[in-house]
């Protein structure tokens, strides 16, 4: 049976290294979780390195930016990266044949909020698919909105044959108390419906290329990642060779029967560690 902690006091000294989520494990969308500040503060003090990892759909610096209004201030931790950034990265550089094929001209599904992945690119963006080479997706406009909102949108850019960016790998995240959709649930029924679709984020490995150089001369068994996702968060530590804690109170909350700071039964935890296929090193009440 998974091992629960109910904080991170009994894991501290385990690891040199920490790959931190966001959304869900420091905060909630809305604000940063009791505790969050105060065990970044401990883990700084004793010299170990920090990196904020998030799935977030827009240039680290706006992610940084937002974690201070947050109540997470810059010097808490060494590095961030987003889904985002490394989407940036390859709508500038073009570096693979997928981005050499995309063409310029591109249609945006996503809010206004993420519009800086536009910021010193060679991309024009355009109001209708029909007039697109390609989609880049970031997520729905609004936090009321579900995938039938969009069904007929993307079904024309199957039509046309259009690849889809995908900035988001996450299906839903946690919004206060609430579970909205995000940018991967409208990129699995493009694929659904036959469309061609490149992700970034986790748990694909490109995102955690460009943050494991911030660990040289650490052994990989002594870094661990922490989120709140198994298809994510631990199947890209599982993809990297790393440890990681599954935190119970974010996506997982619901079918867990446990909120934010609540230990939650074991066995529910293994029911869903068994549906995925994707089993955590160990588990985490909160990151506190």
């Amino acid at each position: 049976m998974i091992q629960i902690h109910d904080d991170i006091s009994a894991i501290v000294e385990n690891y040199d290294g920490f790959i931190l989520d966001l959304w869900g494990v420091l905060h909630d969308g809305t604000k940063a979780y009791p505790g969050v500040p105060e065990a970044l503060t401990r883990l700084h003090a004793a010299g170990k390195k920090i990196a904020l990892l998030s799935n977030a759909p827009r240039r680290a610096v706006h992610a940084e930016a937002r974690m201070v209004e947050l109540g997470v201030p810059k010097d808490q931790y060494d590095f961030v990266m987003t889904s985002g950034e490394d989407t940036w990265v390859h709508l500038r550089d073009r570096p693979d044949a997928f981005y050499k094929g995309l063409g310029r001209r591109c249609f945006h599904i996503g809010p206004a909020r993420d519009v800086n992945l536009f910021e010193g690119v060679d991309v024009e963006r355009v109001e209708t698919i029909e007039e697109a080479e390609f989609i880049l997706n970031s997520g729905p406009w609004g936090y009321d909105e579900t995938i039938a909102d969009h069904e007929e949108r993307l079904a024309k850019g199957v039509a046309r044959g259009l690849p889809m960016v995908c900035a988001n790998p996450d299906l839903v995240v946690m919004v206060g108390p609430r579970i909205v959709i995000c940018a991967g649930t409208l990129a699995r029924r493009y694929e659904e419906l036959g469309g061609q679709v490149r992700y970034h984020g986790k748990p694909y490995r490109g995102v955690y290329d460009r943050i494991l150089h911030m660990f040289e001369g650490v052994p990989r068994n002594r870094i661990c990642a922490i989120g709140d996702t198994l298809r994510t968060d631990v199947a890209g530590a599982n993809l990297i060779g790393i440890d990681s804690l599954l935190v119970t109170g974010g996506v997982h909350a619901e079918e867990f029967g446990a909120a934010v700071g609540v230990r939650p039964e074991p066995a529910l935890i293994e029911a869903a560690i068994a549906r995925e296929g994707i089993r955590p090193t160990a588990a985490l009440v909160g990151f506190r």
